[in-house]
């Protein structure tokens, strides 16, 4: 086990119980006592309300509840890596968002921690290109608002219809919006980078059974056998 994990899973342990003795949390953790003073200390320096008392043991001073101290360094890669994705592939609004929650997390981080995020080497280049119609149809998809776009097919033939925007799918380099056609009354997908014009319109299209996103992925699991996360 990484020290980095050790410390979170030390922190845990303490949340576990009103009083923990030394021993108990050295042989949880499978570590020395020596090894475990030495954790105790340095998560006391940076912050963690750890308090020893005598023939009890160790215990929180008060409930922690900073969210961070409950990321293991996996989480942590986890979440680095998401928010550079998002950062690269995403629209200006929510790159900066994303950059803004990781500094928030930065900020807060004990320093043994903060040590495991500097070493972790993980990027996401923006190879793509800017996505310009993204931000727009991303709150248009929040807040159930139609849209009409112009539109290219991969062959080149040029297309204009009125949509529900339903979700927003990223398949590597490029977004596809999943929308209910007026046109076509059916469901149909739209690379977002071939929108040419798009218009946000007042109308609000309702929740409709058989025209829902579940509605959507119910169809492709039956007819394609995919299975999306959908929580």
């Amino acid at each position: 086990m990484r020290r980095a994990d050790r410390l979170f899973r030390l922190v845990e342990l303490l949340r576990s119980r009103r009083h923990a003795t030394g021993q108990w949390l050295a042989d949880a953790l499978q570590v020395s006592l020596r090894t475990l003073y030495r954790d105790i200390h340095d998560l006391t320096l940076s912050g963690v309300p750890i308090e020893g008392e005598a023939g009890v043991g160790y215990r929180l001073r008060y409930r922690l509840d900073v969210p961070p101290l409950m990321f293991s360094t996996e989480e942590l890669e986890a979440l680095l890596i998401g928010s550079r994705m998002v950062q690269a592939w995403g629209d200006t609004e929510l790159g900066a968002s994303a950059a803004a929650a990781l500094a928030k997390i930065r900020n807060v981080l004990p320093e043994p921690l903060l040590r495991e995020v500097r070493a972790a080497q993980i990027f996401s280049p923006p190879l793509g290109g800017s996505t310009p119609w993204l931000g727009s149809l991303r709150l248009a998809t929040r807040h159930r608002q139609q849209v009409r776009v112009a539109y290219v097919k991969e062959n080149g033939e040029a297309s204009e219809r009125t949509l529900w925007p339903l979700g927003l799918f990223f398949w590597g380099r490029s977004w596809t919006l999943i929308a209910w056609c007026v046109l076509r009354d059916d469901f149909r997908h739209f690379r977002v980078d071939r929108v040419r014009e798009l218009t946000l319109l007042d109308a609000i299209f309702p929740d409709q059974p058989g025209r829902r996103l579940d509605d959507y992925f119910d169809q492709l699991e039956a007819r394609e056998g995919i299975r999306v996360e959908r929580d």
